[in-house]
């Protein structure tokens, strides 16, 4: 029922994970994927997934902004303006609050927050820009709002995006540009959430899932939820925060 036919979305950490069913959901519904990645094989595996034949990927580091901006350039010359764009990239570091470093705090708040809002600044630019505005997505997490031991990088990292984004919705408002952030809870099919849960006990899980009322959340289900703020449907939404957490922070 919802059509992106013809809209250029750019979707960074698309190599896996939420970014790689990101790019599946939305060429489903006729968007042109730019996919953005570090690993230029798993780009590829992406590409493969995807319906259409007009995406393009790139591997870069979304913290490298000349070649991103770059990047940027070269998919407007060959798709046309962009309408849409979902920072699925990011990093968490896990180490006990006494042990984090500067250099921890600094590379996780680069990837998974500045790195966001300097591609929305250029995106955002009337050469870049499609006539009828744009969406802009910034997967979050739980944990931006609520506390996990090992986590206190990644926690303000993530803490930065929910206030973030609402002065950035405010000031690209007049040009019909929409900010919002996606937090999910526990997403048990990406890389990441497969190697914390090999490190953690059985029982911890089990607990984990008790936490996550409506049960565990795939990619999908946050795929799910970036398709409806890129659509027609959410067209008055915008400066907020959607939460997908199976019933996670309610608790």
């Amino acid at each position: 029922m919802i059509s992106l036919k013809g809209k250029n979305i750019i979707i960074t950490g698309a190599s896996s994970g939420i970014g790689r069913q990101c790019a599946i959901t939305l060429s489903k519904c006729g968007a042109n994927c730019i996919l953005i990645g570090r690993n230029v094989q798993r780009l590829e595996e992406t590409l493969s997934k995807l319906n259409g034949e007009n995406h393009l990927y790139y591997s870069v580091d979304v913290n490298n902004t000349d070649e991103v901006d770059s990047i940027i350039s070269k998919s407007v010359s060959k798709l046309g303006k962009i309408f849409g764009f979902i920072h699925a990239a990011g990093i968490e570091i896990t180490k006990p609050f006494k042990m984090h470093k500067i250099s921890d705090y600094e590379i996780q708040i680069r990837t998974n927050a500045i790195s966001a809002f300097e591609i929305m600044k250029t995106v955002s630019k009337k050469k870049n820009l499609s006539q009828e505005g744009a969406s802009f997505i910034v997967i979050s997490s739980v944990m931006g709002a609520l506390g996990q031991p090992g986590l206190v990088g990644y926690c303000a990292s993530k803490g930065m995006l929910s206030s973030g984004i609402k002065a950035i919705a405010l000031e690209l408002a007049s040009k019909n540009i929409r900010v919002n952030t996606i937090s999910p809870g526990y997403v048990t099919d990406t890389p990441m959430a497969k190697q914390f849960f090999n490190e953690i006990p059985d029982e911890n899980q089990v607990e984990l899932k008790a936490m996550h009322s409506l049960g565990w959340i795939a990619s999908e289900d946050v795929a799910n939820g970036c398709l409806f703020l890129l659509s027609d449907l959410s067209t008055k939404i915008t400066g907020t925060n959607l939460l997908i957490d199976s019933g996670y922070s309610a608790k």
